[in-house]
């Protein structure tokens, strides 16, 4: 895999300026962007997390996924700590793109679950992957993280790639009666590490 840094500009947001860096995947075309807050330098572990794409979740305030919820809930976390990244993945759907999403969702309001709806369409559970961490990481100079996640996917993934993960953070916002299930299925078939306190409280409606 190809990664190739672009260009670095400004991010104004609510919970304070961040630094937008913009990488290129060159031989499949996809942009991928790095989020950093404050000096990332030193030798201290580096509070951050993987977010994939989720267009739904992240820019159209979907309650079906907790996505958005995560994804502000870490940049307010990072700007708070004072330091911190996010690497945007754009691997919308677990991997299967947008329009295949839909279907998915489809599939979903008929009764499916998230996994068998992926299934159905022909897909794995879960398509993404996260090789192009390896040198977005190595351009932002970060080797030890404490990784904002419920995934041990992530967990691995970063530890793959030499990645020194000295604690894992818990994500755990977002959840509403729209994705009770949702969740549910990502603890119980995608082995997503989630309490029973977060499936008993912290409605949203």
């Amino acid at each position: 895999m190809s990664i190739k840094y672009v260009a670095t500009s400004k991010l104004p947001t609510p919970w304070g300026v961040f630094a937008m860096h913009g990488f290129e995947d060159e031989t499949t075309g996809k942009e991928h962007v790095a989020l950093t807050f404050g000096d990332l330098s030193g030798d201290s572990p580096v509070l951050g997390r993987i977010h994939s794409e989720c267009l739904t979740g992240d820019a159209l305030f979907s309650l079906r996924c907790d996505c958005g919820f995560q994804l502000q809930t870490a940049m307010q976390r990072i700007a708070e700590t004072g330091r911190g990244f996010i690497l945007y993945l754009r691997q919308e759907g677990r991997g299967i793109g947008l329009l295949n999403k839909i279907r998915a969702y489809e599939l979903q309001d008929k009764g499916a679950n998230t996994v068998e709806a992926n299934e159905q369409l022909g897909f794995a559970a879960d398509m993404r992957k996260y090789d192009m961490i390896a040198p977005m990481l190595a351009h932002l100079g970060i080797s030890r993280v404490r990784l904002m996640t419920n995934n041990p996917r992530k967990v691995k993934a970063m530890q793959e790639v030499g990645m020194d993960v000295v604690e894992r953070v818990p994500l755990q916002v977002g959840k509403n009666r729209y994705n009770e299930a949702y969740l549910k299925t990502k603890s119980d078939e995608l082995g997503h590490m989630m309490t029973e306190v977060h499936f008993a409280g912290d409605h949203q409606d």
